[in-house]
């Protein structure tokens, strides 16, 4: 990785499907770098699929070496127990990138569209399509994976003012 080029992270959490993308940022330069899903067995307790999703995120902090993560704010749901569910698939994706020192951010849904398509209430399809465009190469296999790569570039748009009051304990 070149001086002054950062690494980061995105995260689209969900207890059945977590998108992660992985780009570059330097200056106003994206590129992509990877992207996927991680899918925790679905016949697993609630405690082992969250230890089973916090060992995959920790391993792709390893392998990947990201500077920043970001990862998407929880909507409330109508369903209260989904809500509740979805925070404990944040917090255990959050704790990776926490545990080796790296900054996580966090944005709203609507910050996330409104900042890869220009629309608050975009739908999933044109945040895919602005992702092929905007990071050129990528293949996302999954929507899940264009969300969380969505997440990472709103980030790379909004790093500097959402790290200025962010501080972690190395």
């Amino acid at each position: 990785m070149k001086s002054g080029t950062v690494r980061i992270l995105g995260l689209d959490p969900g207890l059945r499907h977590t998108g992660w993308g992985i780009i570059e940022c330097e200056g106003n330069r994206l590129s992509f770098v990877a992207d996927g899903v991680v899918r925790p067995n679905t016949t697993l307790s609630l405690g082992e699929r969250l230890r089973a999703l916090f060992l995959e995120v920790q391993g792709l902090v390893a392998a990947y070496a990201p500077d920043e993560c970001a990862i998407e704010d929880t909507f409330v749901n109508k369903n209260p127990v989904s809500t509740l569910k979805l925070g404990h698939a944040r917090a255990a994706a959050m704790l990776a990138p926490a545990v080796a020192g790296i900054l996580v951010a966090e944005y709203k849904p609507n910050l996330v569209k409104k900042s890869v398509v220009g629309a608050g209430h975009a739908d999933k399809v044109q945040v895919a399509a602005m992702m092929r465009i905007l990071l050129p190469g990528c293949a996302i296999g999954s929507q899940d994976a264009a969300d969380a790569l969505a997440v990472a570039v709103c980030h790379a748009h909004h790093r500097a003012s959402a790290l200025r009051g962010m501080k972690v304990a190395r």
